[in-house]
């Protein structure tokens, strides 16, 4: 039995990486196509004849990596191949296992809006805005949600790949009614934005297959919230989503900074509305950055699921060339 395990788990390997490669199903979870591809194999190596009582169990533990590469002159790279590479996880050189252009492959997008403060502005001004960034980057396999926040974080359209339904949520947000005082005597509820953020990634992005980016709109000041900085980016980065963060500005503290250390550990990064650069530029380099992306997919060093973080390098051979990838994953438990 032990020869039919070998053979099993070559057999396995190489049947993903031609299915994933031929079919694009990149974006589909290793324990889905473990479960459809494992059955097959099994039946006709004659390991489900009922020769054995005793099941054979193999785990196929794969960390997938998201990343856009700029050149010197900051236009994105998109020719790049497997071996333009190089992953490191925890100091030490990995094997590329496998290796695609994200350009065509699903997309889901949190859009998060703060409706509080110096920020609600966005309303009046920006929805036009917004929509036409949804227009532009949702294809048909694609879905985004919106949400708010300020002493409270609402839903306003759950997932769908519908535009015009984004649209309307889009039309009918609003401020909102302030949520009261915790009765615990915690700090006042006025601007959730860490609680927003954790919530999006746990409760919707975490269960969600393929590429996930999570686009903030904010003034980068929370206060209130349960979830810490920390928190925020390690949920974040447990849900494999890249994090897109918008400054406004505030004119009594700026936030840009809490933003900025919320984006970058996950392959993302921070645009400052206050450098004069407008929201429609930066909902088109976010659109350009997330049709651009490399997909890298390496079997971790560490089996054990014990969610323990593990630092991640990436970078490619090539010379003058700058790479944004996130900078850690939690194993799962």
């Amino acid at each position: 039995m032990g020869d039919k395990v070998r053979m099993l788990r070559l057999l396995f390997d190489r049947e993903i990486k031609k299915r994933r490669l031929a079919m694009n199903l990149a974006s589909i979870p290793f324990a889905v196509l473990e479960r459809r591809w494992l059955v097959s194999l099994l039946a006709g190596m004659g390991c489900l004849s009922g020769q054995s009582d005793a099941p054979i169990r193999i785990q196929v533990n794969v960390v997938n990596v998201l990343c856009t590469v700029y050149d010197s002159r900051r236009a994105l790279v998109k020719d790049l191949a497997k071996d333009d590479f190089v992953i490191r996880e925890d100091g030490k050189p990995r094997e590329i296992r496998y290796f695609s252009r994200e350009t065509g492959l699903p997309l889901t997008i949190a859009l998060l809006v703060d409706v509080s403060g110096s920020v609600r502005s966005f309303l009046q001004a920006e929805k036009d805005t917004a929509l036409q960034f949804f227009r532009g980057v949702l294809r048909p396999q694609d879905q985004a949600m919106l949400s708010g926040f300020s002493s409270t974080v609402v839903l306003w359209q759950d997932f769908t790949p519908s535009v015009p339904l984004l649209g309307n949520a889009l039309l009918g947000m609003h401020a909102l009614p302030f949520k009261g005082l915790p009765k615990d005597g915690g700090p006042m509820p006025t601007t959730l934005l860490y609680d927003a953020v954790s919530s999006a990634a746990t409760t919707k992005l975490q269960a969600v297959s393929g590429r996930k980016a999570m686009v903030i709109v904010s003034d980068g000041i929370d206060i209130g919230s349960r979830a810490s900085l920390e928190t925020a980016v390690r949920q974040a980065q447990t849900a494999n989503a890249i994090v897109y963060s918008i400054c406004y500005p505030n004119p009594h503290e700026t936030g840009c900074g809490y933003l900025k250390s919320l984006s970058e550990p996950t392959g993302g990064r921070m645009f400052d509305l206050g450098s004069k650069t407008p929201l429609r530029e930066v909902f088109r380099i976010i659109e350009a950055e997330l049709r651009s992306q490399y997909s890298l997919g390496f079997v971790p060093s560490n089996a054990g699921r014990d969610g323990s973080f593990h630092k991640l390098q990436v970078r490619v051979r090539r010379n003058g060339l700058r790479v944004l990838a996130r900078e850690g994953y939690y194993a799962g438990k």
